[in-house]
Parts: structure tokens; sequence; C-alpha cells
């Protein structure tokens, strides 16, 4: 099996930089209790080539997933760097419509988290009655449950239900959230996963207060002059990187 010496021989700076910063994001989603078994993605478009994304190999745990163990493919599925690994296909399906098809989804994050899809599962979505719900309402779309998504026909059908938004609740199912970077990502997921945890809070204490519409467009005008070094949400996911190195560097190789 190839080494990380072997890998980075082989790539750019670019793709080694951007394999590092995927393997860390798998790192961070496990240390936030964000694994699902062998199952689920975040994928990462490789710099410089629009048709290559890197995506984790099926049957690692997140906790396993390093820079060199990062499988590059294109968008029809080919494997580009030799990997001995599989790929998920229901990962392959959802991502390589997405990355085929919206030129700003460079990163792709889909997970099954309790309280994410317990909001999917809801009738009525997320709602607007916390902090970070409020930051996410009106950019959501929502997608009816077809089975698990290995089908390529549902592609055209995904992109139709997302429009022009970037977050999709698939319904019955999970969460989509899509990002210009990484670190845009990641704070918009987790924003989501902050705001679907209060809902279930809340609801459990009773019927739960909804912000009216006029207040949450002062609060989304009002975070969008917040803006932390960086770019959106650099600062938060160096933030988490420093405390997963603390656990284990390993996801460097």
């Amino acid at each position: 099996m190839a080494t990380a010496l072997d890998i980075k021989s082989r790539i750019s700076d670019a793709e080694w930089q951007a394999r590092q910063q995927l393997a860390a994001c798998y790192r961070v989603f496990d240390m936030l209790g964000w694994s699902e078994m062998i199952y689920n993605h975040i994928t990462l478009k490789v710099p410089g080539e629009d048709t290559a994304f890197l995506i984790n190999p099926f049957g690692l745990h997140f906790s396993e997933v390093t820079a060199s163990r990062l499988v590059k493919i294109d968008i029809d599925g080919n494997t580009l760097d030799g990997s001995p690994y599989p790929v998920n296909r229901a990962g392959f399906t959802q991502h390589s419509v997405f990355h085929r098809n919206l030129p700003d989804a460079h990163c792709i994050i889909h997970t099954h988290t309790t309280a994410t899809m317990a909001v999917c599962a809801s009738r009525a979505g997320l709602r607007p009655t916390n902090f970070y719900a409020c930051s996410l309402i009106g950019q959501i779309a929502y997608h009816d449950f077809e089975g698990v998504t290995v089908r390529p026909d549902e592609g055209e059908r995904l992109l139709a239900s997302l429009g022009d938004k970037r977050v999709m609740l698939l319904r019955n199912h999970g969460p989509v959230v899509m990002g210009r970077t990484l670190p845009e990502a990641f704070l918009t997921y987790w924003s989501l996963q902050r705001a679907c945890e209060i809902q279930l809070a809340a609801g459990s204490l009773g019927e739960a207060i909804e912000v009216p519409d006029a207040v949450i467009a002062v609060h989304q005008r009002d975070l969008s002059m917040v803006q932390a070094p960086g770019g959106t949400g650099a600062a938060d996911f160096a933030a988490m990187v420093r405390l997963v190195d603390r656990i284990d560097r390993s996801w460097r190789d």
C-alpha cells in the first residue's frame, strides 16, 4: 500500500494540502461525535482539477482517515490515484451530481447525526426557534426521500430540489451541506447541527417560540457583518483542528 511519502511524490502541493484539510475534517467530525460507523461522506474538489474530488475510503471509520488514505476519483467514479480502497456508491452518486453541476460546491458534507436526521424526519423541518436556526432560515432546500441514493436518475431531481440553495435536508434521511471552501461548509454544518439539537431540546419542553420573519432578516443582516479572521469558517475550523491534534496527529500522514 502506498505510503504518505509515495502519494506526496506523485501529486501537487495543493492536492496534498487539500488531502490534509479533508482528513482533518473527518477527524474533527469524529471528535464531535458525528461519525456513523463506516458510512457518510465529506468530499472536497482537488484544487485545479474541476473534474476530480477526494472522498473517504469505504470501510474505514472517520477516525482512521488520513491524507494518504483518501481516494481521488473523477465525477464518473473512476479512481485516479491507484487507491486500493473502494468508494461507497451512495457517496459517489450523490456527491458527483453536485460536484459536476455546481462550480461553487467545492466541499460537500452528508451525515446521519441523530439531531439532523430527526429534523429531516419532521414534517415542519427546521423552524426559526433558536439563534442558529434563524441564521439558516430561507437558505434550506428539501428533497423527498427516494431510498438510498445509488440511482443516477435521482440526480436531476436532487438538483431541482436544491435550486439556488446550498443546504438541503433530505427528508427521512439526512442533511447535505455545501461550501465554497471546506471551512465554510464545516461552519454551516456546525450551525445546522446546533440548530437541530436545540430544536429537539426546545420541543421537549412544549411548543417553542418562533422568531418573526422581520427579526430573522435583521439577524442574518447583522451576522453577515461579523467576520472571523481568514474568511468564513477558517478560524472555527482551525480551532477544531488544534483540538484534534491534541488527540492524534496521524491524520496528517
